[in-house]
């Protein structure tokens, strides 16, 4: 078994595209119904979610941003993303704090409402 991708199903493949090329200064193909991209070794693809639904026959509504799942990345230092994020105006929904394991975590939303975090880790 092969870890492929994380899909993100949204109303608006275009705007995702457009946010997530400003947060990690990327560019991303423009395809209004599937595409992909990669930051380090995760592949997250934007699937439109009329399509999806079409083409699985499947109602996403019922799962769409229920905010129980976090995309996570390590980072090697926080503040200048926080600054960053404050810039493309972001929802931010904890922190920065340090939490009891020792990382340093900022968690946010994209525009569709998905939550991602962003942490450091201590120098040792």
């Amino acid at each position: 078994m092969i870890f492929t991708d994380i899909t993100l199903i949204t109303e608006d493949v275009l705007n995702l595209v457009e946010f997530y090329e400003k947060l990690f200064d990327i560019s991303i193909e423009k395809n209004k119904i599937h595409t992909q991209f990669e930051i380090c070794s995760l592949r997250i693809t934007l699937y439109s979610q009329m399509a999806a639904e079409s083409d699985m026959n499947f109602n996403f509504e019922k799962y769409h941003g229920t905010g129980k799942m976090t995309i996570g990345f390590n980072i090697d230092e926080i503040d200048s993303w926080v600054l960053k994020l404050k810039e493309l105006n972001v929802e931010f929904v904890a922190g920065p704090k340090t939490y009891p394991w020792g990382a340093k975590a900022v968690h946010f939303r994209d525009p569709d409402g998905n939550i991602i975090c962003f942490r450091c880790w201590p120098k040792t």
